[in-house]
């Protein structure tokens, strides 16, 4: 059976009216965020890994104007949720009800600006993803397929595939799953696992034939292939491990289980089938983006992002999803074969791997930091410390040693120093308000250019995905301010030339502004607060990327330290807490 002809993909769409991007008219940018599991809290990985990156992306591209629309939402159908769930005897829906809050409290208390955080357990996603099955379907790219799976003789069910574990035949890995090998990114069906076992018990299931719908990959090798090598601005590893899939030959894919719990398949005979997670999970994206153009009201206005030529869509997502994301969902786009087409991605900026003091972050082995570290540190020092080792081009490892070192180094000792001593100097010898400069020298002209300077470079290191380096941008400038500072000494020139301290004052808070409108993207907690230390009104978000100094005479509020020093004891506390997780 057909899904329902009131699904919004059912029909061809015109193709929105939008003006060239040359105009002065916004650009349409579209922030996609892996959908996680919903199987525990979110770590310090999750953060480093698709979420935090997509973040400050997005409030970048709002600050200087663009039409940004970011979404995601809870894998609520993930195997380790079903696992998760079958370990503590609770229907599937419990667990991922009960993390899915988690994780949106987290995101709230670290500042994470989604427009629209949604799950895959909505009538509106089983919808779009029904019509996307059907409309592949109807085209000829599924197909029915009897295959060997693995069956639990004691449970009497097929096993699904995070529920199988073995030996990857690729690279050997000793822990590959059913689906995929976490060290190759391999994408497996469990027959290839050499030595497979039950996650839950060890031990070994028989294999038991069952029919499937497949989807034809091999189909759109040539196609993936061109599309693949022409992405000259995408990072090497994210073009070269799909390139070499491709090589290899890309098989037919299962996109149908044998479980109770997801998306129904629309088709008679499959009732007790679902729609493979993996498959309905990556039209989260386009589910996600009509859900929020319904909630506003305006049903028609997700097509600017999908079929807008001229729109960009950018996925952040850590390494182990690069396949799914550049070979997969971009063939079940060519597939539909829309009209007008929707948009490919344009740029997958996958992360590499964090790892904790050394370790693979595991959920399951209870090695992670979860979202527990909020209630004991501000949220701005995560992000801080996490953005600064963020695994872009290699795997990193968060240590808490790091942690304590970055943020009384860094914040306090750099930023937040210059930041606390400007406002008090000002506040001292300005009686409350800001000041007016005099004529400006050399020196004052040199500071106010390496303002606009760390603008333009922070600036195109976040349109480039360099967050890291956008992030030096920032100590950079305090660091100038320090020194500019230091060599002004106004509380010398306090004493003889009014005038000069004045500038030398209003110059400092000029470098003070920018630094609040450079760290807004990075830390925006902060941010506000330099804000409104600087007696500004409103959010910063509103100023655009610019200094925005308030003009003279104005109030300033009492200063207040931005950041809080840590006592080198937290690293044992922490460590201690790690020891005591995996001795649990």
């Amino acid at each position: 059976m057909a899904a329902a002809d009131t699904n919004p993909l059912a029909a061809p769409h015109a193709r929105v009216d939008q003006p060239h991007p040359t105009t002065a008219l916004p650009d349409q940018v579209l922030v996609a965020v892996a959908w996680p599991y919903v199987n525990g809290p979110p770590h310090l990985g999750h953060l480093a890994g698709m979420i935090l990156p997509a973040d400050i992306f997005a409030r970048y591209h709002r600050m200087i104007g663009n039409d940004v629309l970011m979404v995601s939402g809870s894998d609520m159908h993930g195997t380790p949720t079903a696992l998760k769930a079958q370990q503590e005897g609770v229907p599937p829906e419990v667990v991922a009800n009960r993390y899915h809050a988690i994780w949106v409290d987290a995101f709230d208390r670290l500042g994470l600006q989604y427009d629209l955080y949604t799950t895959t357990e909505t009538a509106n996603h089983y919808e779009v993803a029904q019509g996307i099955f059907s409309r592949l379907l109807k085209n000829g790219h599924l197909f029915e397929s009897t295959q060997s799976m693995p069956y639990c003789e004691a449970e009497k069910r097929f096993l699904p595939d995070r529920f199988v574990e073995g030996v990857c035949p690729r690279c050997d890995f000793a822990d590959a799953r059913g689906d995929q090998c976490d060290n190759c990114g391999a994408i497996l069906d469990p027959s290839d696992l050499l030595g497979i076992r039950c996650t839950t018990d060890g031990t070994t299931p028989v294999f038991r034939d069952t029919t499937h719908y497949m989807f034809g990959l091999g189909a759109f090798e040539n196609r993936l292939r061109e599309w693949i090598s022409s992405q000259d601005h995408w990072r090497p590893q994210v073009k070269n491990m799909p390139l070499g899939m491709i090589r290899d030959g890309l098989p037919d894919r299962a996109i149908t289980r044998d479980l109770e719990w997801g998306v129904t398949v629309p088709v008679e005979g499959y009732e007790h089938k679902r729609i493979y997670v993996w498959f309905e999970a990556l039209i989260g994206y386009l589910s996600a983006t009509i859900e929020w153009a319904k909630k506003r009201g305006e049903p028609d206005a997700w097509k600017r992002w999908w079929i807008n030529p001229d729109a960009r869509s950018y996925y952040f997502l850590g390494k182990d999803n690069i396949p799914f994301h550049t070979i997969i969902w971009p063939a079940m786009l060519m597939g539909c074969n829309f009209d007008p087409p929707y948009n490919l991605p344009y740029d997958i900026p996958a992360n590499e791997f964090l790892t904790l003091e050394g370790k693979a972050f595991s959920t399951s082995r209870n090695w992670a930091n979860d979202v527990e570290a909020l209630e004991r540190y501000d949220p701005d020092a995560i992000r801080y410390c996490l953005t600064a080792i963020m695994p872009e081009t290699s795997d990193s490892d968060f240590r808490w040693s790091t942690f304590v070192s970055r943020n009384n180094n860094e914040l306090v000792a750099t930023l937040g120093n210059f930041v606390h001593r400007v406002l008090s100097l000002t506040h001292q010898n300005s009686r409350g308000v800001l000041p007016a400069p005099g004529t400006l020298d050399d020196a004052d002209q040199a500071a106010l250019a390496a303002c606009d300077s760390a603008l333009g470079d922070a600036g195109k290191h976040i349109a480039d995905r360099r967050f890291r380096d956008g992030l030096r941008v920032v100590m950079a400038l305090a660091q100038h301010g320090n020194r500019y500072i230091d060599a002004r000494a106004p509380w010398e020139t306090a004493k003889t030339d009014r005038e000069r301290t004045a500038t030398t004052l209003w110059t400092a808070l000029n470098m003070v502004a920018t630094l609040r409108t450079i760290c807004y993207p990075f830390l925006p907690f902060s941010s506000a607060k330099m804000h409104r230390l600087l007696g500004g009104a409103g959010d910063v978000l509103n100023g655009g990327w610019a200094r925005n100094m308030p003009e003279p005479g104005g109030p300033l509020p009492e200063p207040e330290a931005l950041f809080r020093k840590l006592d080198e004891s937290v690293i044992d506390e922490e460590l201690a807490r790690l020891r005591s997780a995996t001795a649990a």
